[in-house]
């Protein structure tokens, strides 16, 4: 006796296209505005403003170094002619994670206040973790067609799985004084996980994000094959022509973003960094008193 696993998934897959169309529509059209209104604003940003942005967070967050380098970077970026195809990336990327976090941290938070929850939820996440990328976009595909949409559909359900399980471990690692502090001072449920566990786990979290933006950017550029567009367009036509400088350009192209997000996101889980640190540390220190004016 043999079951056929295929023929079951293809049964539920048409009983949702035959019975579930008005809901997948909604889902397609509250998507499909998010990204369009991130792609439509990083579009209409000009070169010369999206580095100096750029260079400024860095400048903020990390080093001068690093700013400098996210400044060259980019512009050779823009000198390959990609600024616009790296932009519909970074708004996948962006929508992509907004829509992991949306679903992720609460999913996290219930994980670590309910060890049930946790049981349930750890095997889906097993299963989308280890599952072949190129296997979410033949759903995305048949619900969804092609486009945007689709892409960052099956962007979020590979990359979601780090947030979510970060979320859960960062909040279960919160020591027990802690807790037990905020308990002593009357904190209600809600009190004691906005006001003690969520800050004192986002390191945690903010590592769980930064995994999420990673995975999502690499899963953009499988997404391309079922027109997510962006620089997958470019790597893919670069494997289709085997044209390895139009690949090689794309491919550099996507190393540049992902060390910059990456350097970025993983700032925002510490203390202010960079030549900003060291101002507002000197602003901060009191101004020796002259022996003139004692």
């Amino acid at each position: 006796m043999t079951f056929d696993i295929g023929d079951g998934v293809d049964g539920v897959v048409n009983y949702i296209l035959d019975n579930f169309s008005p809901l997948l529509d909604t889902i397609a059209l509250t998507i499909g505005f998010v990204t369009d209104t991130i792609q439509n604003l990083l579009l209409a940003t000009p070169l010369s403003v999206g580095i100096a942005i750029f260079a400024l967070l860095s400048l903020w967050r990390v080093s001068f170094g690093f700013a400098v380098f996210t400044g060259l970077s980019l512009w050779l970026v823009g000198q390959m002619g990609l600024w616009e195809a790296m932009m519909e990336s970074l708004s996948l990327v962006i929508a992509s994670t907004l829509i992991a976090m949306a679903i992720g941290l609460p999913l996290g938070i219930a994980m670590a206040r309910s060890d049930r929850t946790a049981a349930v939820v750890r095997p889906v996440l097993d299963l989308m973790q280890t599952m072949p990328a190129f296997v979410y976009l033949i759903p995305a595909a048949m619900f969804f067609g092609l486009g945007a949409v689709p892409g960052t559909i099956a962007t979020v359900i590979f990359s979601m799985p780090p947030v979510v399980r970060l979320t859960n471990l960062g909040i279960r690692q919160v020591h027990v004084e802690f807790v037990e502090a905020g308990n002593a001072f009357g904190c209600t449920s809600s009190q004691l996980l906005f006001k003690v566990q969520l800050p004192n786990a986002m390191p945690s979290i903010m590592a769980g994000i930064n995994q999420t933006i990673m995975l999502s950017l690499s899963m953009v550029v499988i997404a391309s094959m079922i027109g997510a567009g962006g620089l997958g367009n470019t790597v893919l036509t670069g494997i289709q022509r085997l044209d390895v400088g139009t690949g090689f350009e794309g491919g550099i192209a996507v190393v540049i973003l992902a060390v910059i997000l990456d350097r970025i996101t993983q700032s925002l889980g510490k203390e202010r960094a960079g030549i900003w640190r060291v101002l507002f540390r000197r602003a901060a220190q009191p101004q020796a008193t002259s022996p003139a004016t004692a």
